[in-house]
């Protein structure tokens, strides 16, 4: 039982990386789409009460993230843009 919750933890863990980094390389191909359904979800947040801790101003928006070298792959469908020490049950959490 262990190593199967183990493994799904990895699995949800490797999902989750593949996610995050699909949504940074989207982020960079549709920018000004992205800041604007940003800005619409922290205003959906406000009128409900969540506070987003770390936004001072809500007319500047400054998005800090880890990317590759190349964003994008060179050849649709390629997968092979990993770093190579990087396995599947290693790496960062």
């Amino acid at each position: 039982m262990k190593e199967v919750s183990g493994n799904q933890a990895i699995a949800y863990r490797n999902y989750r990386r593949a996610r995050d980094r699909a949504l940074v390389r989207l982020s960079h191909l549709y920018a000004d789409e992205y800041k604007q359904l940003l800005m619409e979800e922290r205003e959906i947040d406000e009128q409900e009460g969540k506070k987003w801790i770390g936004v001072a101003d809500s007319s500047r928006l400054t998005i800090t993230t880890r990317t590759r070298a190349n964003g994008v792959p060179e050849v649709a469908g390629r997968t092979d843009y990993e770093s190579s020490d990087e396995g599947y049950y290693g790496g960062e959490a």
